[in-house]
């Protein structure tokens, strides 16, 4: 590391031709106008981009190296949600001016090390200068066209499955408003994890899928509306992350359905659902089936003998609140409804 030196754009252009695998191997130079993938025969270009903003998905004080693993992994994750396999990223970084250098290799060798563990690599980027501390993460992969499970494709009869623990977004989202000056609690908040493997194999069963970085509610709801069907989602069967089980039911749902989760939510057909989630175990992952895809056009919880609507996400990043009507920061003020994405 270097101190609290400021980064300077060209030096760390320098640092990361000599630091990154890409800038060594790529077709293309590290620090090109562009970066070159080889497409795999027989495969089509799954490309997506997201970001993280200071203040609104990552605290002032979180750790650089988790921050960049976070934006790594939320690329990853709407890779896993269509079935491919990550290649190569793109990673912008906007900074203010006086910026510390380590900061922004920080950032990298982070999303560097969360990539490497997906066989995919930080292929070039981009720094600006800005007001605010952001971090732009873009990412390729390859899928096969027909393992593609688009939001639409969703058919009455088909089984509703999730990977991994529902709620451990939530869990850590409340850890953080418990203990905001506590790193592990920073660590957790930015802790994704996404179902790569998880999602190539559903690729080959799945109908439909999504990754649930809006949460469970958000996610069956948009899959509803997408497919123009129901999704009926039994609460008893949810597999609900550690300290969520015995929460009150409020707690429990209000948690469970805050987001940054990073599971992926899927519909199969009733004779694959043996099969998907005995590949999905050998791979190590978790696989549970919580409900059915109905007609209609809504997403429902099932309690015990009753059923009532799964409500849709109340948190806005572009809701105007106050007198100033300016937006409340997730980091500053818990609201109803808010999530960490």
């Amino acid at each position: 590391m270097t101190g609290r030196r400021a980064v300077q754009e060209r030096a760390f252009h320098r640092w990361l031709k000599d630091r990154l695998v890409a800038g060594r191997e790529g077709l293309l130079p590290l620090g090109d106008d562009a970066a070159a993938l080889a497409p795999p025969a027989g495969r089509v270009a799954v490309w997506t981009i997201d970001t993280l903003v200071e203040g609104t998905h990552f605290p002032p004080a979180a750790p650089p190296r988790w921050i960049g693993r976070a934006a790594t992994g939320v690329s990853l994750s709407d890779l896993a949600a269509k079935g491919a396999a990550p290649d190569g990223l793109v990673i912008a970084l906007q900074l203010p001016p006086g910026t510390p250098d380590a900061w922004a290799r920080a950032v990298l060798l982070g999303a560097e090390a969360a990539a490497g563990r997906f066989g995919a690599r930080v292929v070039g980027g981009d720094t600006k200068a800005s007001p605010t501390r952001a971090v732009v993460s873009s990412a390729l992969g390859w899928a096969r066209p027909d393992h593609l499970a688009p939001r639409t494709a969703a058919r009455p009869g088909e089984r509703v499955v999730v990977t991994g623990v529902v709620g451990r977004g939530g869990v850590a989202a409340r850890r953080f408003y418990q203990n905001p000056r506590d790193p592990r609690a920073h660590r957790a908040l930015l802790d994704v994890r996404p179902r790569v493997a998880e999602g190539r194999i559903l690729g080959r069963y799945a109908s439909a899928m999504l990754d649930t970085s809006d949460g469970l509610a958000e996610a069956a709801r948009l899959l509803a509306s997408a497919s123009r069907v129901g999704l009926l989602l039994d609460e008893a069967k949810i597999p609900w992350a550690r300290g969520l089980g015995t929460a009150s039911r409020l707690d429990r749902l209000r948690w469970g359905t805050f987001g940054g989760d990073y599971e992926l939510l899927a519909t199969l057909p009733p004779g694959r659902l043996s099969a998907a989630r005995s590949a999905v175990a050998r791979a190590g992952g978790r696989l549970t089936a919580i409900g059915t895809v109905t007609e209609g056009r809504r997403a429902w919880l099932l309690r015990g003998r009753r059923t009532e609507p799964l409500g849709r996400s109340t948190w806005d990043p572009f809701a105007r609140r106050g007198r100033a009507n300016a937006p409340a920061p997730v980091f500053r003020r818990l609201r109803d409804g808010g999530r960490f994405k």
